[in-house]
């Protein structure tokens, strides 16, 4: 079982950066671990995802160039650094991993989930 659990959410200006933090325990179960975001009134979508044995990463197009995921596997830990962000960029962000061999791309292939930390960025 993988336990994983967010921090570093808060509130931003745009322009301004954010650095999220994802604390996996039980690791060893899973594979690929990433994070995805569900704004208000929308489907969770992916954001960004990593092999904890140094695959990837791979990001949603509309954060490449401004997000990166990296991870710390002495420290279990994977982070989301993000920089240049955008009002739009506003969801709760969620760290989750999967037991797969494939990349993680989309929320099916999704075998743990955190419990979400809020991102708001203002205009």
């Amino acid at each position: 079982q993988v336990q994983l659990v967010e921090s570093g959410g808060g509130l931003v200006q745009a322009g301004g950066s954010l650095r999220l933090s994802c604390a996996a325990s039980g690791r060893t179960f899973s594979t690929y671990v990433g994070w995805f975001r569900q704004a208000p009134g929308k489907e969770r979508e992916f954001v960004a995802a990593i092999r904890w044995s140094g695959g990837g990463p791979y990001y949603e197009d509309s954060v490449k160039g401004r997000f990166t995921i990296s991870r710390d596997n002495a420290k279990n830990t994977v982070y989301l650094q993000m920089n240049s962000l955008k009002p739009e960029d506003t969801a709760v962000y969620y760290c989750a991993a999967t037991s797969k061999s494939v990349p993680l791309r989309s929320s099916g292939g999704v075998d743990y989930w955190g419990k979400g930390t809020l991102v708001t960025v203002s205009s």
